[in-house]
């Protein structure tokens, strides 16, 4: 089964989130994609986390290192149809690309981000709960 994994997902298993178990539990038997700017996304997430004093530069490098061998498959996503989602749900264009990413391929989306499992419930898309 292919299914839409967001950053906020992937960062609570890379961080050990209290989430983490339920998430690869979820995931393993699946097909995890997710859109091309993910990766700048963690690392972006990264950054934030050790400049608000909550990760050290090694904690950084350790989740990238893990984030490296998750079997995610990138995919390309249609941006001019992600922007319109963005404004029509109120979303950043982060979010935005993986909702798109997620209807295009008809697949459910797993995300800890309620604004975004509330914008593809309204856009028609499944979502996993954790």
């Amino acid at each position: 089964m292919d299914l839409v994994v967001d950053a906020s997902a992937i960062l609570a298993v890379l961080l050990c989130e209290p989430q983490r178990e339920a998430l690869i539990a979820v995931t393993s038997s699946a097909a995890l994609l997710t859109p091309g700017s993910t990766p700048w996304e963690i690392g972006k997430a990264l950054v934030a986390g050790w400049r608000r004093k909550r990760l050290t530069p090694a904690q950084m490098a350790a989740a990238w290192s893990s984030f490296q061998a998750v079997p995610l498959r990138l995919v390309e996503v249609d941006v001019p149809r992600a922007l319109r989602l963005a404004v029509e749900h109120g979303l950043y264009a982060y979010d935005a690309y993986v909702l798109e990413a997620a209807l295009v391929r008809r697949a459910p989306l797993l995300t800890l981000d309620k604004r975004l499992a509330r914008a593809a419930e309204q856009a028609g898309v499944a979502t996993l709960e954790v």
